[in-house]
């Protein structure tokens, strides 16, 4: 059993920590397959933004397809280890807090994988909110939703309706789809979705 110094996954002192010793169970070590189709099938670049973007597999994946994508981690450990991987990207990357980082330019996307299951449930409304005003009407939040019943975490789970709640004052679900290529940690727990703020 790892015994860990940070137990608040609300300080970034919790995710280098973890980094720093290599225990990343929701790392996968490159951009999952919806993603890479959701690419595929866009009809165009759109700017995006990554929170908590961990390694950064994922910013690889858009600026390769020609995409204008920035990813921000609080934890510096992560940061690091991210431009380390990144090579031509790695200025894309950086440290910063989602609630307070200010994009130079409007965004068209907010990808999600595993930054809202990553904070306490208590911080989800925050988070909606947040989500809500980086995005104008017609962008889009699209990714991965963690649906789980266990108590602890991270990562904290959802159900279907709570998140229902938390997104539908601000956002309308336009796509929802079973995930094939999950890791161990969100296997048969995770769907796709993408939701377009109204």
């Amino acid at each position: 059993m790892n015994d860990f110094a940070s137990r608040d996954p609300q300080a970034p002192a919790f995710w280098d920590e973890r980094f720093t010793r290599g225990v990343t169970p929701w790392d996968r070590g490159a951009a999952p397959a919806a993603l890479r189709a959701f690419v595929e099938r866009s009809a165009r670049p759109l700017r995006t933004l990554i929170p908590g973007c961990g390694a950064a597999y994922e910013l690889a994946c858009l600026c390769e397809a020609g995409w204008d994508a920035t990813a921000i981690d609080f934890s510096p450990v992560a940061v690091a280890a991210a431009k380390a991987a990144l090579g031509p990207w790695s200025a894309r990357v950086c440290e910063a807090d989602f609630f307070t980082h200010a994009p130079p330019d409007a965004l068209e996307l907010i990808y999600e994988r595993a930054f809202l299951c990553a904070l306490p449930r208590a911080m989800w409304p925050r988070v909606a909110a947040r989500w809500a005003g980086l995005l104008a009407p017609g962008a889009l939040l699209a990714g991965f939703f963690f649906f789980d019943d266990a108590a602890k975490g991270p990562p904290f789970g959802i159900n279907q309706a709570a998140l229902d709640a938390l997104l539908t004052p601000s956002f309308h679900c336009v796509e929802d789809a079973a995930v094939e290529d999950s890791i161990a940690v969100f296997a048969g727990k995770e769907r796709w979705q993408v939701w377009q703020r109204k």
